[in-house]
């Protein structure tokens, strides 16, 4: 019953998302166009299977495809085997990019339009090649803790380097590579396995660390497939003079038959079989450790499909060729503003309905702990990409050269880098990525291809290509911005509310030997709460007080009160009134809040060996009656979730606690009636 009522929550949101497409097309279909689209039921329709289709997907990938990849990720980590984890990374990102649709597109047609000089199955190669080696690389990052910055801002500076040595046919194709790598069930793979990874390898942040995968997925294509251009155009002569015209062509919505239903799965089929083999074989071959829940896990793999399917089906059913419909007729129209506005228009109201982009929103607002809101996160990526698109847009009609506002935009994206706060980073990156996949791509292609055809002087081989990789830069831009602002106005986490509401209902009430009163963070107002303590008490030589102190402020704790301790063996002595005491031990004294206790004990006894080789005592008792002791709200937190916690891992023993009370009145009861 609980899946199903999630499933009708993601239902309501994917129809709401749905939203901004069918505004921006009834707007410019009947006011601007003028016209009542043919077909309009069936696109209707189509809109329809595409809101329940992407339900049925985003369920999938929260019971199937999120919980294998951070499981893997989290047996990965546990394991130790980096090498493992490396070839595993590249083999997913080549497996996955290799069986790409819309690889297998753009490749013929470079190969068409090259004059024999590129192969479309070696440039495929090229391309899996480079997102593998991007994912392998992102994973070591993420072992290493390097920032994400360093390699991304290098990588920049390459792509623009390499760009003026590249030829002209190549440098258009090359950017928008970058931004089609990354499918839509490829980019919930690849974000699950870094935030696994960053979440089960100690000293990394699932925020900073996790995310960044993406952005190395569509950042290294730029480079392999420039060099490929570079290599085949000074090395390979022209076998044939290619004379290609393309046209901006108007297709019509597809036929729906039961046999067409049959090879659209199949091909839906064939895009996550290289993903699941590649899961199976690491599963099963190298970590030896079946899946967890493997019922609901297959479950979601088959919702994923029927979802995917079910989304496609939906597009192809008249929006598709509506869009294309609607691009042509403007591309031929006087005038330019209203291109504008389209490119805009359709580009946020796209990037609004994407897979990849809301299972990206979702895990970040998950992992940031609230801090970053889903839904304001999906708004600045999509206009983002409805600024990049209409600035493309732009760019074919005034004809100019596409890596100088490339260059420009990567220049905005590094100083933003030191401007932005670090959480949001990673995630601005990856936001490049994700906005370019199912929806958005055919629309922004069928746009660019239309105006370079219809303008003149505008080539459709050189200028037709390169909106995708505006689509996929300006996003990383409006992304950084999103976490500047919501620095400068303060926007807080889950866990910074509770915190703050958590002494609103306190009463300061000293007199109440039930409750602990704190100073809270230092203030002199105090509160008293419903909290437990315990003291932890170490013995041990004075060379080795410090090391003491400073393993345990790393455990967690605030304070200590040290004390001269003068340790005597009894057995061995003739008259100890006699003895002469010599300060030769300390005594420390840490009055902690419980959630503490386990972890500061831990710390120092391993700091010191306490328990091999080294030499003192440790211990912990259990405190009552606690008046005057300093706290901050984050401890007052831990320490009342810990005891909420507590009581749900131990049902019973709050359930004896209570028949024990009962008894104890119960006897006092009888002892009164007995006296009297």
């Amino acid at each position: 019953m609980m899946q199903f009522n999630f499933f009708l929550k993601l239902l309501k949101e994917s129809f709401r998302d749905l939203i901004p497409i069918i505004v921006v097309i009834l707007f410019f279909q009947l006011a601007i166009i003028q016209t009542v689209p043919e077909g309009w039921v069936s696109t209707a329709i189509g809109l329809g299977i595409v809101g329940v289709g992407l339900a049925i997907f985003l369920q999938g990938l929260e019971i199937g495809i999120f919980p294998v990849g951070e499981g893997l990720a989290r047996d990965f980590a546990k394991s130790g085997w980096v090498t493992w984890i490396l070839i595993f990374g590249f083999l997913i990102g080549f497996g996955t990019t290799i069986a790409e649709p819309a690889l297998a597109v753009i490749a013929d047609k470079a190969a068409s339009i090259s004059s024999g000089r590129i192969d479309a199955t070696i440039l495929r190669f090229v391309v899996a090649g480079s997102v593998g080696f991007a994912i392998l690389l992102g994973v070591f990052r993420i072992i290493k803790g390097h920032p994400i910055h360093y390699y991304i801002i290098a990588g920049y500076i390459i792509v623009v380097t390499i760009t003026f040595f590249a030829p002209p046919e190549i440098i258009g194709l090359s950017y928008d590579l970058g931004g089609v790598t990354t499918s839509t069930v490829t980019v919930p793979l690849v974000a699950a396995l870094g935030i696994g990874l960053a979440s089960n390898i100690k000293g990394r942040n699932p925020v900073i660390d996790g995310f960044g995968l993406i952005a190395f997925a569509s950042l290294t294509p730029m480079i392999f497939v420039q060099i490929y251009g570079i290599a085949v155009y000074n090395l390979v002569d022209a076998k044939e003079v290619a004379n290609v015209i393309v046209q901006a062509s108007v297709s019509s919505p597809t036929d729906i038959t039961f046999q067409s239903i049959i090879y659209g799965i199949i091909s839906v089929v064939k895009d996550v079989i290289p993903i699941l083999l590649i899961i199976l074989f690491f599963q099963y071959g190298v970590l030896k450790k079946p899946i967890q829940n493997i019922k609901t896990v297959f479950l979601g793999f088959v919702l994923v499909i029927v979802g995917l399917y079910a989304f496609i089906l939906g597009l192809e059913m008249g929006l598709f060729s509506l869009g294309e419909t609607m691009a042509y007729q403007l591309t031929k129209s006087d005038s330019v503003l209203m291109i504008y506005a389209f490119a805009f228009a359709i580009g946020f109201s796209t990037t609004m309905a994407e897979p990849a982009l809301m299972a990206i929103a979702k895990k970040a607002k998950e992992i940031s702990d609230g801090k970053i809101n889903d839904f304001a996160l999906r708004l600045f990526v999509a206009a983002g990409v409805a600024i990049g698109i209409a600035l493309g847009a732009f760019r074919i009609v005034d004809g100019g050269h596409i890596h100088y506002y490339i260059i420009v935009g990567y220049l905005i994206v590094i100083i933003l880098t030191f401007i932005a706060p670090k959480y949001i980073i990673p995630i601005a990156y990856d936001s490049g990525g994700v906005t370019t996949s199912t929806v958005t791509v055919p629309l922004v292609a069928a746009l660019g291809i239309g105006l370079a055809t219809n303008i003149p002087g505008r080539s459709p081989l050189i200028d037709g290509f390169g909106l995708i990789a505006f689509a996929s830069l300006f996003p990383m831009i409006t992304v950084m911005l999103y976490g500047i602002i919501t620095e400068k106005i303060g926007v807080k986490s889950d866990t910074q509310i509770e915190q703050e509401e958590l002494l609103k209902d306190t009463l300061v009430d000293a007199e109440n030997m039930d409750l602990a009163t704190v100073n809270i963070d230092g203030s002199t107002v105090r509160h008293s709460l419903s909290l437990e303590f315990s003291a932890v008490v170490v013995i041990v030589p004075v060379d080795k007080k410090l090391d003491a102190i400073q393993a345990a402020h790393k455990a967690g704790a605030s304070g200590v009160t040290v004390l001269r301790a003068d340790g005597i063996g009894l057995e061995e002595m003739a008259n100890f009134y006699r003895t002469s005491f010599e300060a030769n031990d300390t005594l420390l004294l840490f009055l902690l809040p419980r959630y503490l206790v386990n972890e500061v004990v831990k710390s120092i006894i391993h700091s010191l060996h306490i328990t091999t080789t080294g030499k003192g005592v440790a211990f912990a008792f259990p405190l009552s009656h606690m008046k005057g002791v300093s706290l901050s709200k984050e401890d007052i937190f831990k320490e009342q979730s810990y005891q909420v916690n507590l009581q749900k891992d131990n049902p019973m023993q709050c359930v004896d606690e209570e028949v024990e009370e009962n008894y104890i009145n119960e006897s006092n009861s009888k002892s009164t009636t007995t006296n009297k």
